[in-house]
This record gives C-alpha cells, structure tokens and sequence, in this order.
C-alpha cells in the first residue's frame, strides 16, 4: 500500500544552554548531552540523508521567547534540508522573525491553546509554513515547556484548526518521550483518522521495530514520525529506517 505524501523521519535536535540534548518525560532536570555542537550535529543528519530537520528550542520553551536563537542560527548557516523549529514561539513577531531567518516551518505549542487565533492568523499569512504542537499527558494537552497540564482534550484542540490551513499537528505523548518504548501508534493514528490536518508523531519511538510499523498500512496517515534518543545512542540505524521507509513507498534512498 503506497503512501501519499510519503513518510518523513524527522531526527530531532533539542537545544538547552547551546547544546544538544534529550530529555526524558519534558523533564529539564532528566538531560543527557549528546553533542555540545548542535550545528555539527544537523551537518550529520544531513549527510546520512534526512531530508527535514526538526529543532526544538526547549529554553525557549519555558521562558515563553526565543533563547537559543545562535544554536538555530548556526545550524541554519550549516545545512540545506529545510528545518521545522518549535519552542518559545508565541507571537506573530517571533513567526516572522523565524521564518525570515531560514526556519521553514515554525511549530506553535503553548500558544496554541492560550491564543488559538494567533496560529489562525499565521497560518493565513504564512501559508504551509506553520504547525501546531499538541504535547499531551493522558490525553490532555501540556503547555509551558510540558510543565503544566490543561484541562483541554487533545482531539478538542486539534479541531479548532481543521480548515485553519495549519501544516501540520505534531502529537507527542509526553509520558513516552526520552523513554524508547515506543511511539504510541493508537493515539496518533486515532487523531490523524479524526482531523483532516496531517499529524507526525513524536514521543518514545525506540528502535527498527517502530520504523517497520511506520510502513504498515494502517499507519498510511501518518505525515511523518520524529525520532531523537535512538539516533543518539544508536538502538536505530538511520541509514536502514531511512531505507526501510523508502522501500515501503517504492523509492530509492
């Protein structure tokens, strides 16, 4: 069963203090370094054959404005492959500012929920270049950097958008990101099935039984997967995931 658009892996590049990072569960105080040149870091995501890159400026995230913006910078002096950005991103002059340095996709997350037509008026005025991040706990979105929990249903935020010409919907299940046990397939999909917008999934995928999955046709919604920990310390290869999901769409690598 053929895929249409097809899958996008998407390695991901956390930034606290300048560095590359991964949290465990959106906990500041659970990181692990995995490169302290996070533009080098990209450099080889690009050579290994990505084709998307996906920054989160987690900083920026709590303090609600950019924080890493010379991390971002740099690694958008470094790489050609477009780069979608999330983080601290909660009004229109921070969208600009972004989109006119080079992000070519901006992710909204906490705004989403506390100014809903903040995103509607960006993803008018920028078209296919704004997405909403839904980061959720037991089905409620988080908001603030993941530390707080609103009492808004995932499926009903998602819905507010439908229509809106939003992207894409970035889904993370937060109880499962950091952790590498796996994406959590049924809450996604389950989403993608609801809205017409297309939703990647993000959170826990762990190792090359994740990406086969992402090749079953019951995951043919799906507009992409993000994957960070696993590329890091190696449970996945990302020249054969990469394979894996272009042999599904028969495509060459």
């Amino acid at each position: 069963m053929q895929r249409s658009p097809p899958v996008i892996l998407f390695p991901a590049i956390d930034l606290k203090d300048g560095l590359a990072v991964r949290l465990e569960q959106g906990d500041m105080a659970r990181a692990t370094i995995f490169n302290r040149d996070p533009a080098e870091q990209a450099r080889l995501f690009e050579e290994t054959g990505f084709r998307y890159l996906h920054l989160v400026d987690l900083d920026g995230a709590f303090a609600g404005r950019p924080v890493n913006t010379a991390a971002v910078e740099r690694i958008l002096e470094t790489v050609s492959i477009p780069v979608q950005l999330g983080g601290g991103i909660r009004d229109i002059a921070t969208i600009e500012g972004w989109l006119a340095e080079g992000i070519d996709r901006v992710i909204i997350g906490t705004a989403a929920v506390r100014d809903p037509e903040l995103v509607k008026d960006a993803a008018r005025r920028f078209p296919g270049r704004v997405a909403v991040g839904l980061d959720a706990r037991g089905g409620r979105v988080a908001v603030e950097g993941w530390a707080a929990v609103s009492d808004l249903p995932v499926l009903d935020l998602a819905r507010r958008f439908e229509d809106a010409g939003v992207a894409a919907i970035i889904y993370t299940e937060i109880s499962r990101d950091g952790m590498l046990t796996g994406l959590d397939l049924d809450g996604t999909i389950a989403l993608a099935e609801a809205i017409s917008i297309p939703v990647i999934a993000s959170g826990g995928l762990g190792s090359m039984a994740d990406i086969e999955k992402l090749t079953a046709p019951r995951a043919g919604k799906l507009a992409g997967a993000i994957a960070g920990r696993a590329l890091y310390d190696g449970r996945l290869d990302p020249k054969k995931a990469l394979a894996m999901l272009a042999a599904a769409e028969g495509a060459v690598p």
